[in-house]
């Protein structure tokens, strides 16, 4: 076994498969499971509203007009965040059914060509999933000219890159900050049967126990405990509806009246500061909303509109107008700490609620966990994080990760949190913040995709970020006036984890840098001969390089230290693109260096950011099929000499697909395999050795178009190398400032870089390559 390819490449997958119409029914069965993936977050905000409103800003009067304004504050921003902004709007700037933070950037980076990426080829831009959403080649007016200025300003594609950063990581921080104000709240409950001065030594450890326990479950799998999602969340839908709708009837039937927009104002104009301070509690009426856009890939557009518009949000309208309604007629409450979700639960069902709330935080904690396993792989695969280990816990749902070094890390971080704080008050300003920070990076990227994605006016992309963003500037401005009350707890977050993505991302690009301005040229190639200047010993050599194009110093400092290689060479580059998934059949460029007779061929491994690296054997035999079919297919014309004609190197590669992709193709036989099938075949001689017994093996080659003597005779040296075994060369650089460098750079590079890549766990498929067969060649790039 050595490398693994993506969960994607399974057969029946087809790229017009998302084309399809849905049925009622598959619509309707995507809407119930997103209630337990998506809105369990969302589901949960009743619990901790209007405790973190009334905190300590203002207070509850006798002329209701505080619980009204927060109601109807409530209630427009529940309808113009989640309803009107992301299920009308974000929704619909998918890439290729792919959605979040990443999921924009990638998107721009494709319509305007601002990735960073080096590693970008002409070839990559005939994808399917490249071309598929309708790319225009351009726009007209101001938004040729914005996408030109992006184009060529390289300081603009750094202060991009650097805002999706930003949003990423305050995901990272909701990470966690919402197990722990979800969980935390949930128990709060049991302060209502517990004493004032005695609630909080018992709903700290009973938080931190059931945080644990949630943190200890990821490594099963989301899919083994996905079955009790949805209906735990809509018994919890249904539950606080049910209440609501028994608060209203019961005490009072007329605070429908506070929906008006009328008593934000009256409710600003009393309160006045403090009331712009208590909407860093309102906000989080809205925690949660940015999964639905976040988890676009799991679930169809129509099922999570259908799930939020007709389940959702009624429900938590109802909610929270029977909160108000129960708090219109009861201002002398016992203490302030009760004027939480449960007090206005009828007595004889607080228990059975208590529960119920509980299993919703952990399945709205669940979420985010799952969201943040998800996006840090997505910046694994685009170079801007350490790699880590990743864990599919499912065979089937390729989404569904569990990376260790994260989880333990949130939850202990979280543990900090709950410990630290104690209670929802400050938690809610850290959430707070968090959450609206990552709805303003969303709007400001979309603004972008409006007018260079979409290609309409510039107009209403500037109507579109200054109507949603002057309400969430508001909202931003209300949570970071309270810095010193918690919400400095996401800032620090964020900032280490920036400073660790940046880090990454700026070594990882010197590096590529500096493999591109030492690449050998082809005409050293060319001048050691077809024997290349040393011995050439049976096998296959596999050589992995970041490098898309040219001969890596890499195979230089090789051959001049240790004169002898392999019979055939294979520059192996493993490569992400800016999509979400890579088609099976665009899987591999597969191109020759040199002449025929030098048996040296590039082959580069295609990957979507959602892509996954599964450790599979069928990838050996892709590997080596792709290369053989690209010899049967080579015209005769192409045997390339002169180094005019290997300059061109990249547009000569072919597109092969895997082996499960191409019918018609050439696979591989082994001698525990049924030939009957076949129609025509290559056989070799066996080859047999006194020590090493060899497995006897053929290609399946199709009967038509017939292959000439060339190609047959350099197939059969592709199979004895096979026969032979495969060695995997691998790079081991050790990155350094070079001489003259700033101080910055020099602690960057010398100290932070080297930090994490020491650190950080080996690429995925050198992990998989047996360790009798790899050789590691180190380096020392002075960048």
């Amino acid at each position: 076994m050595i490398f693994g390819r993506p969960v994607m490449d399974i057969e029946g997958w087809s790229p017009d498969y998302a084309l399809k119409k849905e049925s009622w029914r598959t619509v309707l069965t995507l809407a119930y499971q997103s209630l337990g993936v998506v809105y369990g977050d969302l589901s949960t905000s009743p619990l901790y509203v209007y405790k973190s409103t009334f905190a300590e800003d203002i207070q509850h009067s006798e002329t209701n007009e505080e619980i009204y304004g927060v109601l109807s504050f409530v209630f427009w921003t529940l309808t113009l965040i989640p309803l009107l902004k992301y299920v009308f709007i974000v929704l619909r700037a998918d890439d290729n059914g792919e959605g979040g933070t990443f999921a924009l950037y990638s998107l721009l980076c494709r319509h305007a060509r601002v990735s960073i990426l080096p590693n970008g080829q002409l070839a990559d831009e005939d994808l399917y999933e490249y071309k598929k959403d309708g790319i225009v080649s351009g726009n007209k007016g101001l938004g040729l000219r914005l996408r030109s200025t992006l184009e060529k300003y390289r300081v603009l594609q750094r202060m991009l890159l650097t805002l999706a950063l930003i949003g990423t990581c305050m995901v990272i921080g909701d990470g966690v900050l919402t197990p722990a104000i979800s969980v935390f709240s949930a128990v709060s409950g049991l302060e209502l049967v517990v004493s004032k001065h005695h609630h909080e030594y018992i709903e700290v450890p009973v938080a931190c126990i059931i945080l644990v326990f949630l943190f200890y479950l990821q490594h099963y799998g989301t899919h083994r405990l996905g079955f009790l999602f949805a209906p735990v969340v809509i018994t919890w839908l249904f539950c606080i509806s049910a209440i609501g709708v028994y608060n209203i009837v019961h005490w009072n039937p007329h605070v429908y009246k506070a929906l008006s927009p009328y008593y934000m104002y009256k409710f600003l104009k009393k309160t006045q500061r403090g009331g712009w301070m208590s909407l860093g509690g309102i906000l989080l009426c809205i925690t949660g909303s940015e999964a639905m856009f976040a988890d676009r890939g799991h679930f169809s557009q129509m099922s999570i509109k259908i799930a939020f518009g007709f389940v959702v949000y009624p429900s938590l309208i109802l909610a929270y107008m029977g909160q108000a309604a129960y708090l219109s007629k009861h201002h002398l409450i016992e203490s302030d700490y009760r004027i939480g979700f449960y007090v206005s639960v009828p007595e004889k069902i607080r228990w059975p609620v208590l529960a119920i709330a509980i299993l919703a935080a952990v399945v709205g904690s669940q979420a985010i966990i799952t969201g943040t396993f998800s996006i840090i792989k997505q910046c694994c695969a685009l170079g801007c994080f350490p790699r880590v280990k990743i864990i599919h816990t499912s065979s089937k749902i390729f989404g569904q990760i569990y990376i260790p070094e994260i989880n333990w890390t949130l939850m202990l971080l979280c543990l900090a949190v709950t410990i630290g704080f104690r209670d929802t008050k400050h938690i809610s300003n850290a959430s707070g913040l968090a959450v609206i920070t990552v709805m303003l990076v969303t709007t400001c990227l979309m603004s972008l995709v409006i007018v260079l994605c979409w290609n309409r006016s510039v107009l209403l992309a500037v109507c579109f970020i200054f109507f949603f963003g002057s309400i969430e500037a508001l909202y931003f401005s209300a949570s970071l006036i309270k810095f010193l009350e918690g919400a400095w707890v996401p800032v620090a977050l964020s900032f280490i984890f920036l400073v660790i993505m940046y880090i990454w991302h700026y070594g990882t690009l010197k590096k590529y840098e500096f493999d591109v301005q030492n690449q050998v040229p082809i005409n050293w190639l060319l001048g050691l001969g077809p024997n290349l200047g040393i011995v050439r010993v049976r096998g296959i050599g596999l050589i992995h390089t970041e490098l898309v194009s040219g001969i890596p110093a890499i195979f230089s400092h090789f051959v001049t230290n240790l004169p002898a290689f392999h019979q055939v060479l294979v520059l192996f580059c493993i490569k992400y693109v800016p999509v979400p998934h890579v088609r099976p059949n665009e899987r591999f460029l597969v191109g020759r260096i040199g002449p025929k007779e030098y048996r040296v061929y590039r082959c580069i491994a295609r990957y979507g950011y959602r892509d996954s690296l599964m450790d599979d054997v069928e990838f050996e035999k892709d590997l080596v099929c792709s290369i053989a079919e690209f010899i049967r297919s080579e015209q005769p014309e192409s045997n390339r000499s002169s180094s005019n004609d290997l300059e061109d190197e990249e547009e000569k590669m072919a597109v092969i697909g895997t082996t499960s992709t191409r019918a018609k193709g050439i696979k591989i036989w082994d001698e525990n395999q049924d030939l009957s099938s076949a129609t025509s075949t290559i056989e070799l001689t066996e080859i047999s050795s006194p020590e090493v017994p060899r497995k006897r093996v053929r290609f399946l080659v199709p009967e038509s178009p017939q292959i000439d003597r060339d190609a047959q005779r350099e197939l059969q040296e592709l199979m004895e190398a096979r026969e032979s075994g495969m060695a995997f060369i691998l790079g081991h650089s050790y990155v350094k400032a070079k001489r003259g460098s700033s101080l910055i750079k020099r602690i960057v590079i010398n100290l932070g870089y080297d930090f994490l890549r020491r650190n950080s766990r080996a690429p995925t498929y050198a992990s998989s390559f047996p360790r009798a067969s790899t050789l590691e060649v180190g380096m020392v790039y002075h960048v």
